[in-house]
């Protein structure tokens, strides 16, 4: 799937700026310092359309978004990686699933859906979770598959009932696989949540598209900026999560591993 708005933006971006090569330094001066005013002009920070306003609503379609394929992701990857039953089939249509192109999905669901217009969230965030979901189950069902059968083999010797063996074993041990996967469609998401404007609700998405109509590449260069600062620091919360919650031993046989370079079971 495409990021959308973003694309778009970006391509009417650069034909603006390389249309004339010998006025394409000032021009991208112009922009960068159309963005910066607007990003720094107190008209940009408050009211109802305001950058944190956007950066809320953003935030909150990509949250959303994410619940779902939470639910729909791991629910399913957990089962494929417990039982190790239909994995390719279910990562093969999770495939073709990602490949579909996002804004004629969204037209499309748009038209199809009872008050897809008039309700425009609904056709939004299903296209939203059928971008998502493909890597949070690719992540889900892999950490389970990689968890040491032996391991498992052990908690049952020791009375462990299925159930148990999921919560007290399997879970933990591919959590930071699960938590990666989130991570990858958490920024997928933002990203292409922009589109969501295309249907008349907000976000930073309605920036770059009332830029785009009037063709003002400062607001558009600076939308796409708070778009990359908002992913750039979610990325780090979901670094920090993946870390802590690796389990330590996991963490040191990872750090061994690492620098057993030569493969000798030595640490040098």
């Amino acid at each position: 799937m495409s990021t959308g708005l973003i694309g778009a933006a970006a391509s009417a971006l650069a034909s603006a700026l390389t249309s004339a090569p010998e006025a394409r330094g000032a021009e991208g001066y112009a922009a960068l310092r159309e963005a910066w005013q607007w990003l720094t002009a107190a008209s940009s920070w408050t009211g109802d359309a305001a950058i944190p306003h956007r950066v809320a609503e953003h935030l909150g379609y990509t949250a959303l978004a994410m619940a779902f394929a939470v639910v729909i992701g791991v629910g399913l990857g957990m089962v494929v990686g417990h039982t190790g039953r239909g994995r390719a089939a279910v990562l093969g249509v999770s495939g073709v699933l990602r490949a579909m192109p996002t804004l004629g999905l969204l037209t499309f669901l748009a038209l199809v859906i009872p008050a897809g217009v008039t309700v425009a969230l609904i056709p939004a965030t299903i296209v939203l979770v059928i971008l998502a979901v493909p890597p949070v189950l690719a992540a889900t069902a892999s950490g389970f598959a990689a968890v040491d059968r032996a391991t498992v083999d052990a908690a049952r010797a020791v009375g462990y009932s299925t159930g148990q063996v999921v919560t007290a074993v399997e879970i933990p041990l591919a959590l930071p696989v699960l938590i990666g996967g989130v991570r990858s469609a958490w920024l997928q998401v933002l990203a292409t949540a922009t589109v969501a404007a295309y249907l008349g609700l907000g976000g930073l998405g309605r920036y770059l598209l009332d830029a785009l109509a009037v063709r003002d590449y400062g607001v558009m260069l600076g939308s796409a900026i708070v778009v990359a600062v908002v992913s750039l620091l979610t990325d780090a919360i979901f670094a920090l999560a993946q870390r802590i919650v690796t389990p330590r031993g996991v963490a040191v046989g990872a750090r061994r591993a690492t620098l057993d370079l030569d493969g000798d079971g030595e640490v040098r």
